[in-house]
């Protein structure tokens, strides 16, 4: 099936200078990218972003850490996109990744892993229309 998910590049990953890498690593993988952008995210939208977490105790250092530096934002397209998409991004925890993942060769921890991906269809249509309208977006 032909689907969409988001991925965002985080500010370890982009402070690394390691954005056309992982780009490469996902369009080596069968992804497209079908919308781009860099931003910075202010704390008001760091938070709006990551509520899910909001009574988690990680998300404050959360917050600190996807607004401390830009962030490159991707909307990613082809069969199966978010399981692949996930795949190549490797397990949350940088440390316990498969070699030739992204959070492995780019990750430090499991806050500091390098990217996000959406993690099901409904949650990947909310996450890519948080960050991007419909006629930022090519394809479909």
């Amino acid at each position: 099936m032909r689907e969409r998910t988001l991925s965002l590049i985080k500010p370890d990953a982009v402070s690394k200078n390691a954005i056309g890498p992982i780009i490469a690593l996902l369009e080596k993988g069968g992804l497209k990218v079908v919308g781009a952008k860099m931003i910075r995210l202010n704390r008001t939208q760091a938070e709006g972003f990551y509520s899910v977490h909001k009574e988690r105790p990680f998300f404050n250092s959360l917050c600190d850490f996807m607004t401390s530096g830009p962030i490159m934002a991707t909307v990613l397209e082809g069969e199966n996109a978010i399981i692949r998409n996930r795949e190549i991004m490797g397990v949350t925890d940088s440390a316990k990744a498969a070699e030739g993942t992204i959070r492995k060769a780019y990750g430090t921890n499991i806050e500091r892993n390098a990217v996000h991906g959406s993690d099901a269809p409904e949650t990947a249509q909310t996450e890519i229309a948080y960050f991007f309208s419909p006629n930022e977006l090519n394809g479909l």
